[in-house]
């Protein structure tokens, strides 16, 4: 009785030391963090061309499979409003005002993106997309979204690793 005790624990401890060898060393943000405490500082970027913003957000590279989440997070800001994503298939409803994002990782590069998401009006200055990285200049602000981005930097760099996948 025991041994099957002993072995019991020690199967356990083992399974308890290689779950936490695989998990990442810092958590990944959880969606909507930065709408709550004090609001941080916007990233500085460049815009280059007038047509993309080449160098990432953040340090920490996009992560498609949370990119996948800010993409389709209904209660913020879910890209299927507009668009229709046939590879999410499960989500049904898809917009349709706005073009398909197939193949959007085909056609479009990681920093063409970044500028869509960021300010979107500075490519098509009659668009109804809302620029997700931005605070200034904006009309018909919710107000949890005073003084606010949509995403955060980092949400913005997961979403672009996830539509890159979309080819």
């Amino acid at each position: 009785m025991h041994a099957v005790f002993f072995s019991l624990v020690v199967g356990l401890a083992a399974g308890v030391a290689a779950a936490q060898a695989q998990a990442p060393a810092t958590a990944p943000t959880p969606l909507q963090a930065h709408l709550t405490g004090p609001i941080p500082p916007l990233v500085k970027y460049e815009i280059v061309g007038n047509t993309t913003i080449p160098q990432p957000l953040t340090e920490r590279p996009g992560d498609p499979v949370r990119g996948r989440r800010v993409v389709t997070d209904a209660s913020n800001s879910t890209c299927l409003i507009c668009h229709e994503v046939p590879t999410l298939e499960e989500f049904p409803n898809q917009g349709k005002i706005a073009p398909s994002l197939e193949g959007l990782g085909s056609r479009y590069t990681a920093a063409e993106l970044r500028l869509r998401l960021v300010n979107p009006k500075l490519l098509v200055p009659d668009t109804m997309m809302p620029a997700y990285y931005r605070t200034e200049a904006l009309t018909r602000v919710q107000r949890q979204y005073v003084g606010r981005t949509i995403y955060s930097a980092q949400d913005i760099e997961d979403a672009i690793a996830f539509l890159m996948t979309i080819r």
